[in-house]
């Protein structure tokens, strides 16, 4: 069986106080492996997101434990959850997070700046981390002239670009056409399935459901269900061969 990249023990999260107090979640046990693309499904409020702040240490939970590459959240002060960020986990976000100012290749080198990589080698590996998403050309061009699904691409090349062990993708697809969300999940299916990544997508759209490994469903901060994917299109052509 594949290593266990992420392990959540009974995690638990109060939001708000008094009147306006809420169990966002309520007992969660998963665990994240190698080479599994999951999916995380279930209605807006539910408790995705936040699980995924969790998961990823940028949200501490009320109660429980979480493990990432055999750290313990629970054990490490902030600046310690921020070394096992930069040094474990590629975050992918709905609403792209690039610097309007700034290349292509440019936004992938800020993952690289932060860890104190500089210079040729890390402008090279930022552009290598836009040829795997098939934007080996856009490399100079700005945000701003780029469609929706090229900016998802490169904020993905940035989420790959040091070498992660873990992605987690909060909406990948809700802002993508059809197409551009398939091609979003190939890359991402990509990096679980022959990068060897742990890979959870935090989701709502049924038309990624082919893509998964494993299908995980939370309602009201609990998981009340869970199923093995198909994949199947998860294995078609690679990302990188894509335009």
């Amino acid at each position: 069986m594949s290593e266990i990249i992420v392990e959540a023990k009974d995690i638990k999260k109060t939001l708000g106080r008094g009147a306006g107090e809420v169990q966002a979640l309520r007992g969660i046990d998963l665990s994240l492996r190698r080479g599994e693309l999951t999916l995380l499904m279930g209605p807006s409020g539910s408790g995705k997101t936040t699980l995924l702040l969790i998961l990823g240490c940028m949200l501490a939970p009320s109660s429980g434990t979480a493990t990432v590459c055999g750290t313990s959240t629970s054990s490490v002060d902030t600046e310690g959850l921020a070394k096992i960020r930069r040094d474990h986990i590629g975050f992918v976000f709905q609403t792209y997070h690039l610097f309007p100012t700034l290349t292509a290749a440019q936004n992938v080198q800020l993952a690289l700046d932060i860890r104190g990589e500089h210079g040729r080698r890390a402008a090279k590996k930022a552009r290598e981390a836009l040829t795997m998403v098939g934007l080996e050309q856009k490399s100079d061009t700005l945000p701003g002239e780029l469609s929706g699904g090229e900016q998802q691409r490169v904020a993905i090349a940035r989420a790959f670009v040091a070498n992660p062990s873990v992605i987690l993708a909060d909406e990948p697809t809700a802002a993508l056409d059809g197409e551009n969300g398939r091609t979003i999940m190939r890359i991402l299916a990509d990096a679980a399935h022959d990068r060897n990544r742990a890979v959870l997508v935090v989701t709502h759209d049924p038309r990624i459901v082919p893509f998964a490994d494993r299908i995980l469903d939370i309602e009201d901060g609990r998981l009340v269900g869970e199923q093995r994917g198909g994949s199947e299109q998860a294995r078609m052509p690679k990302a990188a061969a894509f335009p």
